[in-house]
């Protein structure tokens, strides 16, 4: 299995491929502050290439439980001028996380070169349009609600169903409106509408969604359902917990992991892969 397009091609058939979260933004869970700034944010990009990132995901906007929606113009203020810069300076594809579509056709004119929606194309009809027009990679999550208030109503029939179906119906808008096949990427959501057990139902089953026959992403990194199973630790205490859930979440049929320790999680997915496949890749 391969991702290509542009200038850029991921093989993930044997090589799990490793993104790295880059929050310009005040009030992220994890890292809300940290790369608010400017040249902050350019330097840790670098950095985690460096300690090797296969994708650098730019979101302008907390999405974490209870957050606020910020102004299409807030959101460009904060993540172009980043994009731009790195998109001159970095060898690995960006990722836009919005799901405006108006911020997506301005990331993707600034450099970036994928669109990480967390609504799965729900949000903003036009955003199928803007994929396909741009001919990138999209990845398709799950959520229930809006990140306001998708903890409030978090029950499921059939969970996995559910998703499964959610999923399905996004990748039909998106071949409706020109999306290539070969470039939809699914995330069934971990702590977007879900709870502390339904996030442990969607790891252990994993492999349920290769039904879809789509390149599975996951995003555990420091997720609160790891605070909880390690006693209520603060993000910055979650790094083990993560580990676990990305070793197994590989192991369950994961193909992308959205992270925020780059470096750890690089050599995480590289052990996790070797006992996989039973040899280590030659990337």
């Amino acid at each position: 299995m391969r991702l290509s397009w542009a200038n850029f091609s991921l093989d993930i058939s044997k090589k799990t491929c490793v993104m790295g979260i880059l929050n310009v933004t005040q009030d992220s869970f994890s890292d809300g502050g940290l790369y608010f700034d400017k040249s902050a944010a350019i330097k840790r990009a670098h950095q985690m290439v460096e300690e090797g990132a296969d994708i650098i995901d730019i979101g302008g906007e907390s999405t974490r439980p209870g957050s606020e929606p910020i102004t299409i113009e807030e959101e460009l203020r904060r993540t172009i001028p980043v994009i731009e810069a790195l998109a001159k300076g970095i060898n690995v594809p960006i990722s836009i996380d919005t799901y405006k579509s108006e911020v997506a056709k301005r990331a993707l004119d600034a450099g970036a070169s994928m669109v990480n929606d967390i609504s799965g194309l729900r949000f903003d009809p036009k955003m199928p349009e803007v994929v396909s027009q741009y001919n990138v990679p999209v990845i398709i999550m799950h959520i229930k609600g809006t990140p306001k208030d998708m903890q409030q109503n978090t029950v499921y029939g059939d969970l996995i169903s559910e998703i499964l179906d959610y999923l399905g119906d996004s990748i039909r808008v998106a071949l409706k409106s020109g999306v290539s096949e070969d470039k939809i990427i699914i995330d069934p959501g971990i702590g977007f509408g879900k709870t502390f057990e339904h996030n442990l139902e969607i790891i252990h089953d994993l492999r349920k969604f290769s039904s879809l026959e789509k390149p599975i992403l996951i995003g555990p990194s420091r997720k609160a359902f790891i605070g909880k199973i390690l006693g209520e630790a603060a993000t910055g205490e979650r790094l083990e917990g993560t580990a676990a859930a990305v070793a197994i979440s590989i192991m369950n049929g994961a193909n992308i992991i959205r992270v925020h320790d780059v470096k750890e999680m690089f050599r995480v997915a590289r052990v996790a892969d070797a006992i996989k496949n039973l040899e280590i890749a030659d990337f």
